[in-house]
């Protein structure tokens, strides 16, 4: 069983440690404590709530995709090189970075601001764990 340090559980949230602390004071977050006594929660608990929060933006879109992977955000950086564009889209915690054609960048009239969505859609995606799991600590 994975247990996490409120300060862990945090940065996997995108939130600050005193976040954290509220959702287990109001007994969102199951808490318990580890051998040393510090407070912890259980990675099982975490994933819950992750899944039961607001997905985030509204997907402005109105575009019915099979894509389930689907990042609402706000474009954070443009570079255009020749016939090149790369994107950067900051969706709530997680950074998007897409190479497209400059012909797309100016169809779509991506600017640095801008809110877009990020679809991906990928017949493999690979989960890697570190090598030593992590502990709380």
């Amino acid at each position: 069983m994975t247990t996490l340090r409120i300060r862990d559980a945090a940065r996997y949230l995108g939130v600050s440690d005193d976040t954290v602390r509220r959702l287990v004071d109001a007994g969102t977050l199951p808490r318990s404590e580890d051998a040393a006594g510090r407070t912890v929660v259980e990675g099982r608990d975490l994933a819950a709530h992750v899944r039961g929060r607001d997905a985030g933006l509204d997907d402005p879109s109105g575009v019915r995709s099979s894509a389930r992977n689907r990042f609402v955000g706000i474009v954070t950086d443009l570079v255009v090189e020749g016939v090149v564009a790369q994107v950067e889209l900051q969706a709530g915690p997680n950074r998007v970075v897409s190479l497209m054609t400059a012909e797309a960048v100016r169809d779509l009239g991506l600017e640095v601001g801008s809110v877009a969505v990020a679809s991906v859609k990928a017949t493999m995606v690979t989960v890697e764990v570190p090598d030593q799991p992590e502990r709380a600590r």
